[in-house]
């Protein structure tokens, strides 16, 4: 900028000046018509209010009929008692240099919640459930689906749809599907009034199962849940609406044993649900091995590599929110 100025003075054009010294002629023009000092302290504003006078509106806003307000409501009801302070911006200028500039009304302040760090090894030890609305026969009616997910196997198994929510029938599902496929060490669910009702508390406790709680308004806390729904309510076969409840019912019936023993998850390895439940995914697995070697030997020529393609294997555990450490170990 030095050698630019110098050029200048000198007589060069700023075109040329510009040129030689690679800046644009803008930026170099601009620079030379408001230059920089270095050095040269900021000159207070003459309008500026004095230490003293900041002190005494700073003990006005912390008086006991004010203290509670924002300084915009401050403001205004001295302003109607015939007295002026100074702006709303030097209100709120004056808060902020003495770390007053904060919600001052009380307020609610909610205990962290502990994340629910879940794991499963097999089927059978961690159970997630939730309900999910059906769209009845007219606007304004709705069927609850009560849903509840093997982790490991991703298997379903309890489905049930009532006209209403309620912890009994809750309760109810859990004692048929325990009864079914036994009880399992821990049951997950978000904190709907039926999840955390005492019927189903009571009922949990009795059998020593552990009870699991999402966060509130963190719906990653149930993902196998809020996953399936989606499932369901994206199938191209999943109506608009339902004519009754059992209809409802009997299309969940029918989604439910296509998922369990049809639909191949990429979860478990491209097994379905019900061969891992029921501890036959390793003879698919074994099945599936020698079916590509045999596919091999007959036309090498159509495999790239030197060895059959790669099978998706079965993950060891399922999780939800897997420990930081954990995940890093894996």
């Amino acid at each position: 900028m030095a050698i630019y100025t110098n050029l200048t003075e000198a007589g060069v054009t700023t075109r040329a000046a510009a040129e030689l010294t690679g800046l644009p002629r803008s930026t170099a023009t601009r620079r030379a018509a408001a230059p920089v000092v270095v050095g040269t302290a900021r000159r207070p504003p003459a309008n500026r209010l004095s230490a003293a006078e900041r002190l005494e509106i700073l003990a006005v806003l912390d008086a006991p009929r004010f203290v509670d307000l924002p300084p915009i409501q401050i403001w205004a009801q001295l302003l109607d008692e015939g007295i002026y302070l100074c702006s709303i911006s030097t209100l709120y200028r004056i808060l902020a240099e003495h770390a007053q500039l904060v919600e001052r009304r009380r307020i609610a302040r909610h205990p962290a919640r502990t994340v629910p760090e879940l794991a499963a090894t097999g089927p059978g030890q961690v159970y997630t459930w939730d309900i999910t609305k059906l769209a009845g026969p007219v606007k304004g009616c709705y069927f609850d689906a009560y849903v509840m997910i093997d982790i490991y196997s991703r298997y379903i198994v309890g489905a049930k749809v009532h006209p209403h929510e309620s912890g009994q029938l809750a309760a109810d599902m859990m004692a048929q599907v325990f009864g079914l496929h036994g009880t399992p060490q821990v049951v997950h669910a978000d904190r709907g009034t039926s999840m955390t009702s005492k019927t189903v508390a009571q009922f949990l406790a009795d059998l020593e199962i552990t009870r699991s709680y999402s966060r509130p308004r963190v719906s990653n806390d149930n993902p196998y849940s809020e996953a399936w729904f989606k499932t369901l309510k994206y199938a191209p076969t999943f109506p608009d609406r339902f004519g009754s409840l059992a209809d409802a019912q009997q299309f969940m019936n029918t989604f439910v044993d296509g998922y369990n023993h049809h639909h191949r998850h990429t979860g478990i390895g491209l097994h379905t649900p019900a061969d891992v439940h029921y501890g036959l995914a390793e003879v698919r697995h074994a099945e599936r091995e020698t079916i590509l070697d045999q596919a091999r030997a007959r036309h090498p020529e159509r495999f790239t590599t030197s060895h059959s393609p790669k099978i998706i294997n079965m993950p060891e555990t399922a999780w939800i929110n897997q420990p930081a450490a954990q995940e890093a170990a894996a």
